[in-house]
């Protein structure tokens, strides 16, 4: 299967590292002119630097925080039109149900999902007059079995299903496809140090690795952690013309972590 993205833009929010990183520069790789997100200028120009060298494509980058409004605004500012849109910036951490404030609650949702939807409003109508447009939102395992351990984030992925699927059928016949991405527990550096919170920081990570996949993931079909390039691989796929009749969709890419033959 040919991958050609050449003639394409496209803008993945949180990719200065873990899953938007990777998709970031498997989209550069397919062709396309890559837009890099961070929250901090030399993060993003650290990453926009090293696609560019792996790559040799054209990578730009916007820095901005989507935990408010305002960064949003700033991304549509400088970046006012793009073919592709991946909606990767996210944050978790574990809490207890009865721990999280309603500052808390606030924050997931803003960068979560309400960043995504402000994206979305803006770009995906001009991706209509266009006629082509990709839009993605990247969810979780945890939107189908939500985390004892962090409700409040598996709430913000089990939305963005019903935002995607929603959106889809708004643009449904324009040439315009949205779909969800659902990675599994992938080895970033977040969910690194996730793990050694969870499991104790006294043993090697590749113990502490299969330790939390037996105990807090026993799902897994894979056992063990995906890599970010494994879920990129679905990104770029949903992010060319050869995934054209797949819209309304989530995808599943979690090493058959959901105990489930239904998507």
């Amino acid at each position: 299967m040919q991958i050609d993205l050449g003639g394409r833009t496209a803008l993945v929010t949180g990719s200065t590292s873990g899953i938007g990183y990777a998709a970031a520069e498997s989209l550069a790789r397919a062709g396309a002119a890559v837009l890099v997100h961070g929250r901090g200028e030399e993060r993003v120009s650290g990453a926009v630097r090293r696609i560019r060298e792996a790559t040799g494509a054209d990578v730009g980058g916007v820095s901005a925080d989507l935990g408010n409004a305002e960064g949003a605004a700033r991304i549509i500012a400088d970046v006012p039109d793009v073919d592709i849109l991946v909606n990767n910036a996210g944050i978790f951490g574990g809490m207890g149900f009865f721990d999280i404030p309603d500052e808390e609650w606030q924050r997931i949702f803003e960068v979560n999902l309400l960043s995504a939807i402000r994206l979305a409003r803006h770009y995906t109508p001009r991706m209509v007059d266009r006629g082509w447009g990709r839009v993605l939102f990247v969810s979780s395992d945890s939107a189908l079995q939500i985390p004892t351990e962090m409700v409040h984030y598996g709430v913000t992925k089990t939305a963005q299903l019903s935002v995607s699927r929603g959106l889809a059928q708004t643009v449904a016949g324009t040439g315009v496809t949205v779909n969800c991405v659902l990675p599994g527990s992938t080895l970033t550096e977040g969910v690194r140090e996730f793990i050694q919170d969870q499991v104790g920081r006294d043993m090697p990570f590749e113990v502490a690795e299969r330790v939390f996949i037996a105990e807090h993931r026993p799902t897994s079909l894979i056992r063990r952690l995906l890599r970010p390039a494994e879920v990129a691989n679905m990104i770029t796929y949903l992010a060319s013309e050869n995934a054209s009749g797949t819209t309304g969709g989530a995808l599943r890419v979690d090493g058959g972590l959901v105990n489930t033959i239904v998507p």
